[in-house]
């Protein structure tokens, strides 16, 4: 696909391709000026933290792709696919609707788990593995064999608060302006959301050691959940978005409808209802599913019936290449025929 060069995506934050930097020794040499050059956009923090830590906006820039291609992932069988057609894109994020509160959310989700990685890669100077000495030792599972362990923390934790403050500093700059703005308020809650995704699921990893498969010692680390995961729980939370209004004083947030409870930190929320998606229309950034492959026999979001808004649906027949009779050749070459194959799609009209 076509790289996004710089792309606004709203008051929160910017898609930024940067450039690649060389290494000369190490650290690596970076220049601000070639990284920033392009971020013409951003402003105060944001602009600050280019000129400042190049680096962690190379991250940045990873995340949100990350953010963006989980995004299209999940939302794949659904009318809005998360496309990255720019001007559709834009659209969305300029809307109060669910939609927008996910994307947010998984996109500073995306900045978040990046940047942490890219700490306990040791891709960065200002980061590194977590800090475990305050940290109470870790809590044995149960199992054979674990009986008398000794514990301890090792190895290389993912410092998934450095991740998490990186997020927060570069998503929420232009938002703090405006606390009193809803629009604001919805924008800082699900970026919070997202980060939250990552920071509140750590797991625990454990490795032992001893003679002859002993387990006589176990090292234990904490790691960051996998990014699908993320995405599988952010959407629980598009499913359950609760639809919110501002408050008389602008500076709260109250949930629409009669005894529902306040969202909560890790909630989605929105205040607009979203379109249909049914049929194209660049003013709301739908492109309409028109062309679109459904499934003709199941009944969930990917169905025909849902997605393609009742218009129907025609069958057709499509003949792709694939590898196939593959064989492997010591050594080391594995070699395939091409074999055609014959699929049969069901498309929205």
């Amino acid at each position: 696909p076509t790289p996004w060069s710089l792309l606004g995506l709203g008051a929160g934050f910017a898609l930024l391709a940067v450039p690649s930097c060389r290494a000369v020794g190490s650290p690596l040499v970076m220049d601000p000026n070639s990284i920033c050059r392009k971020t013409k956009r951003l402003a105060g923090k944001q602009a600050e933290l280019c000129q400042l830590e190049p680096e962690i906006v190379q991250e940045v820039a990873k995340g949100t792709k990350l953010g963006v291609r989980e995004c299209q992932y999940q939302f794949r069988f659904r009318r809005w696919n998360c496309t990255s057609h720019s001007k559709y894109f834009g659209k969305i994020l300029q809307q109060d609707i669910r939609e927008t509160a996910f994307v947010y959310a998984i996109t500073a989700a995306g900045v978040s788990h990046a940047i942490t990685q890219a700490c306990s890669m040791g891709e960065l100077l200002q980061c590194g593995c977590e800090l475990t000495r305050s940290r109470a030792p870790p809590s044995p599972t149960a199992g054979p064999g674990t009986e008398g362990t000794a514990w301890e923390w090792g190895g290389c934790g993912d410092d998934v608060q450095f991740g998490y403050e990186k997020s927060q500093q570069f998503m929420d700059a232009k938002n703090k302006k405006g606390k009193n703005d809803i629009r604001a308020l919805i924008d800082l809650h699900n970026n919070e959301a997202g980060r939250l995704a990552v920071r509140s699921y750590m797991r625990t990893e454990c490795k032992c050691h001893g003679l002859s498969g002993s387990c006589t010692l176990r090292t234990c680390w904490r790691k960051m959940p996998h990014f699908r995961e993320v995405g599988d729980r952010l959407l629980e939370r598009f499913n359950g978005a609760f639809k919110v209004m501002g408050g008389n004083d602008g500076k709260t947030l109250i949930p629409v409808g009669d005894n529902i409870k306040p969202p909560d930190k890790q909630d989605l929320i929105y205040s607009a209802d979203s379109p249909d998606f049914c049929s194209a229309n660049r003013k709301t950034g739908s492109l309409g599913t028109r062309g679109r492959v459904c499934n003709s026999t199941a009944m969930d979001t990917s169905g025909c019936d849902l997605l393609c808004c009742g218009r129907g649906h025609r069958d057709e027949t499509v003949v792709l290449e694939e590898n196939c009779l593959c064989r492997f050749h010591w050594c080391c070459v594995v070699q395939c025929r091409k074999c055609s194959v014959r699929q049969e799609l069901s498309l929205c009209i």
